[in-house]
């Protein structure tokens, strides 16, 4: 396996706060699709990040070696769209994985 760090940046900085309906039902598609990866077991986490400079999408992946994470960001439905997101690919030498807490 190899792990990895994805950073979807949205098309503005407000993106989270203004998106419009159309924007949101791209986001709901966004969603379907990478849910696909986290019942195969390669997600570990991810969701929206709300920052103080600008919201953005953050992800833990657990890859199989022959599984490049370029060649499912760009399957990504708002990708496809070509409505200005783009994704920021870090390797991660190793990830450590705890529990969720309950309490």
């Amino acid at each position: 396996m190899k792990y990895y760090f994805l950073k979807l940046i949205p098309p503005r900085t407000d993106f989270m706060a203004t998106m419009s309906a159309q924007e949101r039902d791209l986001m709901r598609a966004h969603q379907v699709y990478w849910h696909g990866f986290l019942e195969k077991g390669w997600a570990i986490a991810y969701g929206p990040v709300a920052h103080f400079a600008g919201g953005f999408g953050a992800g833990f992946w657990a890859l199989p070696d022959d599984q490049p994470p370029e060649a499912l960001t760009a399957q990504d439905p708002v990708m496809k769209a070509d409505v200005g997101f783009r994704y920021e690919i870090s390797p991660m030498p190793a990830l450590v994985v705890g529990q969720l807490a309950t309490k």
